[in-house]
């Protein structure tokens, strides 16, 4: 059972339980990375029974999951009504989201097959991903700007993003992640 499925309430005891058990998961991964997390020392760090937490979440995978997907706006750039420096920013922020701390941990917890289905757990991330570029399409279509359309983003600037941070290629950096957004203008 997802654990968006699952009853929890905005506010209250459940409410508190998933902010410290988040708190706690984050805490770990900053400080021990991400393979290293178990339910046993989030549930310590949290204050909470470890039963609480396999009960909602079920394994450590579930867990990073529901903590990539709450965090997904998480210092999302505002848009500057440009579609080449608002895709640019777009750009910048997925790279630093899958580069800090445990991004790739939490990209792979997304995608891992005990997540649910693994169909479900592809596609929300890739909305996730994609809901970052769709607002700055949306916004120049709306300001009349011709937009490439969103699976050309997702093909010449995420794609490649993921590929090299997830494959730890060298020279994976802003500039790289500013000149996808240039090729792809140049090759519209």
């Amino acid at each position: 059972m997802s654990v968006e499925s699952k009853d929890i309430r905005p506010g209250g005891r459940s409410a508190r339980v998933r902010a410290a058990v988040h708190r706690a998961v984050m805490d770990l991964v900053q400080e021990v990375g991400a393979e290293k997390v178990t339910i046993p020392a989030v549930a310590r760090r949290a204050g909470v029974n470890p039963s609480s937490v396999y009960r909602r979440w079920g394994t450590t995978s579930a867990l990073l999951a529901d903590v990539a997907a709450q965090r997904q706006d998480e210092g999302a750039p505002e848009l500057l009504g440009d579609l080449r420096k608002d895709l640019e920013r777009a750009a910048l922020w997925t790279l630093a989201d899958l580069s800090r701390p445990g991004g790739v941990a939490f990209f792979r917890a997304e995608v891992a097959p005990d997540v649910d289905e693994r169909r479900a757990g592809l596609r929300e991330c890739l909305e996730r991903v994609s809901t970052r570029f769709h607002a700055a399409l949306e916004a120049a279509a709306q300001r009349g700007e011709a937009t490439p359309p969103l699976e050309r983003v997702l093909d010449h600037v995420v794609a490649p993003l993921y590929f090299r941070v997830v494959f730890s290629i060298p020279e994976t950096n802003e500039d790289y992640a500013r000149d996808l957004v240039a090729d792809l203008y140049d090759a519209a």
